[in-house]
């Protein structure tokens, strides 16, 4: 229950193609996705991953500390990149992530995750994929960035699923 409410709440796919062939993935190609995380998001993370943390959790505590409020977890902010990919290419892997991590992401705010293609080569009839990523608050304040690679089935894009 927890993974199906992680990948159906709060979520709003957007594509930005920069090539012509809109349903074949091609270097500089865009995929994002918008997600507003939640109280209850936050929560069953912690429950899975045992961060505790109290800035998560304790308001007064995270406004001491010199935040504005309760963060999200930051690795809850990065599961965006290998949802946006799977999503779109059912089948798959996810090998690499770096992170850097900006700015803090607090529950409510909305968050845009966005994976571009660097690099793609073909391989055994598969592809391994470079991604630029990154997580910009209120599709402005880039708050996350790093680089990613997967291996893809195929180059096609697949519509957007959601489980139920």
């Amino acid at each position: 229950m927890f993974i199906r409410s992680l990948l159906s709440v709060n979520v709003l796919p957007l594509r930005s193609f920069s090539s012509s062939a809109l349903n074949i993935l091609k270097t500089g190609d865009i995929l994002r996705e918008r997600r507003v995380f939640t109280n209850e998001d936050v929560l069953e993370y912690s429950k899975v991953t045992h961060d505790s943390n109290p800035l998560h959790f304790d308001s007064e505590l995270a406004r001491n500390a010199g935040f504005e409020g309760r963060l999200v977890h930051g690795m809850l902010v990065a599961a965006l990149f290998p949802r946006i990919i799977s999503s779109h290419f059912p089948g798959a892997v996810y090998v690499y992530q770096n992170l850097n991590f900006k700015l803090p992401v607090y529950i409510g705010d909305k968050v845009t995750g966005e994976v571009q293609a660097m690099c793609i080569k073909e391989n055994k009839k598969r592809y391994i994929v470079k991604l630029k990523t990154k997580c910009f608050r209120n599709d402005e304040i880039l708050v996350l960035d790093g680089e990613a690679m997967a291996i893809l089935p195929s180059l096609a894009v697949e519509q957007v699923s959601y489980l139920d």
